[in-house]
């Protein structure tokens, strides 16, 4: 459109300004003004992808059809302002400065040498540029301001995406910790608390009932506030937003022959598993305290007898699950094989408190015939490890 408004204002001056001019001589005119009016306002169309070349392009061609042809046109100076607000906002603004610089030169030199009846013979050009002078600067200037408000926009909207998005990593590493500590702290002193009341009413002798009785209620109450915290750290590791993997529920007997494929890969042992009874689907905490007891079981094993043939024994009652890992390794030193009192071992004491947790229980010693058991009774319903 700035391209065919320049060209018909190029062949209006020509026609109109050579009056002596023949019809071919008229014609050459309008080609010659015809051809900067182009230059001046096609490369306005790549003024969105580079901004920099259209306005030097432009800039140029309306200079040299000012000094060369007196002529800027209408259309040629408003390409150039449309091209240097766009460079202004997208482009290098100390480039539009000095592209307004020469017509403002030239403007004064048409002014000083044309002469006051020159000046009355055209004025419009000479209008133009001072107009192209002038408003080239203030164009580039409102393309930066216009530039600087969005970039201000967007930098605000990421501040506050960025703001956001560290209060919720915060909240979410909080809500991890805690969740870290009442599992790692919290937890095992409740645990603890409930052995430690089961294991005062088995072995004090001549316990009166009623302080039995107070000690179960002890290690139920202990019991009931662990499947309380259970799902407080559901509830918190929910809230973290960790990844699927670790959002994955726990294992249970299910995933018991993955574990045992796992271990015989790794050991190169021979590992049994013996069911017997139906089997049932138990509380999901039962079954959690089971996988671990094996799951501590045959990593001790595998420290303390490597090579040796394991059994793993599950036994489905109505009442209970009574599991029995047994190896054929050489078993405890002698001076604990009489015992059935776990050593202060790490594994072997939390294998205890797990079992304890769920209401059950465990033994550990030698295994008769050579080798070192572990056995555990575990409750059947979530009922009765209450």
């Amino acid at each position: 459109m700035l391209a065919a408004l320049a060209a018909a204002q190029a062949v209006y001056v020509a026609l109109t300004a050579g009056g002596s001019l023949a019809g071919a001589g008229r014609l050459l005119a309008s080609v010659i003004l015809i051809l900067p009016s182009l230059a001046a306002t096609l490369p306005a169309g790549f003024g969105w992808s580079r901004p920099a070349a259209a306005a030097v392009a432009i800039c140029t061609a309306n200079l040299l059809s000012l000094a060369a042809f007196r002529l800027l046109t209408v259309a040629g100076l408003a390409a150039q302002l449309i091209i240097m607000y766009r460079l202004g906002r997208r482009g290098p603004q100390l480039l539009a400065a000095c592209l307004a610089l020469p017509f403002l030169i030239l403007g004064l030199v048409l002014v000083l040498d044309s002469g006051a009846a020159a000046a009355s013979q055209r004025p419009g050009e000479i209008v133009l540029a001072v107009l192209a002078a002038s408003l080239g600067p203030a164009s580039a200037s409102a393309g930066a301001a216009a530039g600087v408000r969005s970039m201000t926009r967007q930098h605000a909207a990421s501040r506050e995406a960025i703001a956001g998005t560290l209060l919720e990593h915060t909240a979410r590493g909080e809500r991890a910790r805690v969740s870290r500590e009442l599992h790692d702290v919290v937890a095992h002193h409740i645990s603890m608390i409930a052995v430690q009341a089961e294991t005062a009413r088995l072995t004090t002798p001549g316990m009166p009932s009623a302080g039995a009785q107070r000690l179960s209620a002890i290690g139920d109450t202990a019991r009931a506030a662990l499947t309380e915290m259970r799902r407080l750290l559901g509830v918190l590791r929910e809230d973290t937003g960790a990844d699927a993997t670790a959002r994955q529920p726990q294992p249970g007997l299910a995933q018991l022959n993955e574990l045992l494929d796992e271990v015989r890969d790794a050991s190169g042992s021979g590992i049994r598993l013996i069911v017997r009874g139906p089997m049932a689907s138990l509380d999901p905490g039962v079954e959690l305290a089971a996988y671990r007891i094996v799951q501590e079981a045959l990593t001790n094993a595998r420290r303390h007898a490597r090579g040796a043939a394991v059994d793993v024994e599950l036994t489905y009652t109505p009442e209970a699950l009574r599991l029995r890992v047994r190896d054929n390794g050489p078993g405890p030193p002698p001076a604990s094989a009489a015992t059935t009192t776990p050593p202060a071992g790490n594994g072997l004491v939390g294998m205890r408190e797990r079992a304890a947790a769920v209401g059950g229980e465990l033994r550990t010693g030698a295994a008769l015939g050579g080798g070192f058991v572990v056995e555990a009774t575990l409750p059947a319903t979530a009922e009765a490890a209450a």
